[in-house]
């Protein structure tokens, strides 16, 4: 694995707690809040598997 996943992976899970807290907030219109941190999460995630899935390239340190 490299750097730049483990650097990936916080920021989704960050962002997917964020997107939960405003989903659970007794305030009705933050739900769109929620949606937004939502996808930023899902967003994030997706990067990071493509950052996993990615093959090192031949002259990378490592």
């Amino acid at each position: 694995m490299n750097e730049d996943f483990w650097l990936i992976v916080p920021i989704a899970i960050v962002w997917a707690i964020l997107g939960v807290v405003y989903a659970l907030v007794p305030w009705g219109d933050m739900i769109g809040y929620a949606w937004v941190w939502g996808f930023g999460s899902m967003l994030f995630l997706g990067l990071s598997g493509l950052l996993l899935w990615r093959k090192p390239s031949p002259g990378a340190r490592g």
